[in-house]
């Protein structure tokens, strides 16, 4: 008998979000991530990223559809994923350290085993020597180590990742983007990441995926990234692959940020 394939670790099927009788964000959404794949998803401002990301969360029900969840359909919250925000959530009160561990307490695991895995995560991103600090006292790159460090050290199947690098400069977002990598192939796990920007998503993914104009915005193309592996985020934008593959890309982006440019401009005020 031939092994069967394992079931993806996220399925759209055929899923439509809508909010009333007035809009809807996406329709007709089929797409799969694999347990070890780097999935990253561009598009127009609007076109429903975050909302798919919200759905795969378990913090959205589709209206019509259905998010599966390693083949089963998913209801209520993702309990095998890790999100990761745009924003920063870290808890002012607390120290880096305890932001970390702050998962793993409310998971009720000791404070004293949270806290020891706390501070192996900060080491791993790099913050050892910061863990007493609090939010105000962190950088914006180093606040975004914790916060990548509090979603890992729940040791998620999945990670969620909403523009998670957007604020940052380019030195510090480059340095981020490296680490994250890192960070991946030392225990791979099925990413969505949602990025406005086309560069960084081929420097990271395995495959990118473009989503319509909306409204009822949905996936119009897809495409392999077949970069190699491991990747410096910053050396890999001077190979000639990576401009093939922009230009390859921007072609099919391009058409949708102007209808979404056009849509808007037509909208009354």
């Amino acid at each position: 008998m031939p092994a069967t394939e394992p079931s993806p670790a996220l399925r759209w099927r055929d899923v439509e979000i809508s909010f009333g009788a007035a809009h809807c964000a996406v329709r007709g959404v089929n797409l799969a991530v694999a347990l070890d794949e780097f999935l990253c998803v561009v598009g127009p401002t609007g076109c429903g990223k975050s909302t798919l990301l919200n759905a795969a969360a378990g913090l959205l029900a589709p209206s019509a559809g259905q998010v599966e969840a390693f083949g089963a359909p998913l209801t209520g919250l993702n309990r095998r994923a890790g999100y990761l925000f745009q924003a920063d959530a870290l808890l002012p009160w607390r120290t880096a350290l305890d932001n970390v561990a702050a998962g793993l307490q409310f998971r009720g695991l000791p404070l004293t085993e949270a806290r020891a895995a706390a501070r192996d995560w900060l080491a791993r991103v790099g913050l050892a020597a910061a863990a007493t600090r609090y939010p105000h006292q962190l950088s914006g790159g180093m606040k975004k180590r914790v916060a990548l460090a509090q979603t890992l050290v729940l040791d998620p199947d999945v990670l969620l990742m909403d523009e998670p690098f957007s604020a940052l400069d380019i030195q510090t977002r480059s340095l981020m983007e490296n680490e994250l990598l890192a960070l991946w192939a030392s225990r791979p796990r099925a990413v969505v990441f949602i990025t406005h920007d086309l560069e960084e998503a081929i420097a990271l993914g395995d495959r990118v995926v473009v989503m319509s104009a909306g409204p009822a915005s949905r996936p119009v193309g897809e495409f392999a990234i077949d970069l190699p592996r491991p990747r410096d985020v910053a050396e890999i934008r001077l190979s000639p692959r990576f401009v093939e593959l922009h230009h390859q890309i921007w072609q099919l982006l391009r058409g949708e940020v102007q209808k979404s440019q056009t849509a808007l401009q037509a909208s009354p005020a």
